[in-house]
């Protein structure tokens, strides 16, 4: 047990926060009985936690998903059921294996590509699996412990799921930033509080330890009965921003990009179209398609803002007008 506090605690002292200037808090030194406290806190949400935890593996790689309802609903990230092309499957089958070895098969419901929020049915009838709770309440702050679960590098029997204890960073309208280390096959996984409350999934993994997001529940609870129904919920525009009419993806030199363009959109008329580089948005650097989203959900319906982007034939300064949101699909 001494060895166990021990390792556990270097571990978190490894993951002190990288802080993010006026997105975090001041810098507090961390002590040992703060250590000890999580943990406790840990050890007594983990059993709790751990057995509504899933591998999932599909064609084109591993990942992770959780289980929030006793029906079998599996949360999940949207790019992790999206095929090598990029394509949406409806009804995609995904192979899961839980913590007890057992392999069950289960279907896609719907995606929400905009904040990268998915959906996954279980097969069979049961009604008693291992879950966890959603609960509305918790909204995460800066400088709150969390720990995150997934199996990194895939499902190995012989190592089970990993945990990795950090601590949040940044809290945006659809995500939360942490600096849990996390490792391809963690996508789609669960991060909880520690007192064992779900708060987010898994999103955009970076080698640096404090860039991972991942997607709070808030898209996950606002389109419900939409993913729950199949629906592809094409958001563009976040919260309650103005449309413009985009989706994005990062370039392989980790360029923001337009990956679609919405008919008939602002976007559109403007001009953007898909494989444009967006460089900037009202004088401010563009890097994510998370900072993307949340930059146009602090902007209304009507209101005039200027893209820098570029393509073969150049940079272009585009004003354009935001309109109100689309319907989801």
């Amino acid at each position: 047990m001494a060895h166990t506090r021990l390792t556990t605690a270097l571990l978190m002292g490894l993951l002190a926060p990288v802080l993010l200037g006026e997105e975090a808090p001041a810098a507090k030194p961390t002590t040992l009985a703060e250590l000890h406290e999580v943990q406790t806190r840990v050890q007594q949400s983990l059993p709790l936690v751990r057995p509504a935890l899933l591998a999932l593996r599909t064609r084109t790689g591993a990942a992770t998903g959780i289980v929030v309802s006793p029906e079998g609903i599996v949360l999940t990230a949207a790019h992790v059921v999206i095929d090598a092309e990029e394509k949406l499957i409806k009804q995609k089958r995904i192979t899961t294996i839980g913590n007890d070895g057992k392999v069950v098969m289960a279907t896609t419901l719907g995606y929400d590509t905009a904040t990268d929020a998915a959906m996954l049915q279980l097969d069979g009838k049961r009604t008693d699996w291992p879950f966890v709770p959603l609960k509305r309440s918790k909204r995460p702050e800066p400088g709150e412990w969390c720990f995150a679960l997934g199996h990194p590098g895939g499902h190995d029997a012989a190592r089970g799921d990993v945990l990795r204890v950090g601590k949040v960073l940044k809290v945006t309208p659809n995500g939360i930033q942490t600096d849990c280390v996390l490792m391809g096959g963690d996508s789609g996984g669960p991060l909880f509080a520690l007192d064992g409350e779900l708060i987010g999934i898994h999103s955009q993994i970076w080698e640096g330890r404090d860039q991972n997001v991942h997607v709070s529940l808030i898209p996950f609870l606002r389109s419900w009965e939409a993913l729950m129904g199949g629906e592809h919920v094409m958001d563009w525009g976040l919260g309650a921003g103005g449309w413009l009419g985009v989706q994005t993806r990062l370039s392989p030199t980790r360029q923001l990009q337009v990956a679609e363009v919405a008919p008939e959109s602002p976007a559109a008329r403007a001009g953007l179209r898909s494989g444009d580089d967006i460089l900037s948005l009202d004088g401010q650097a563009m890097t994510s398609g998370h900072q993307f989203s949340d930059a146009l959900s602090s902007r209304a319906a009507g209101d005039l803002v200027v893209i820098v982007s570029r393509n073969g034939s150049g940079q272009r300064i585009l004003t354009i007008r935001l309109a109100k949101r689309p319907q989801v699909e």
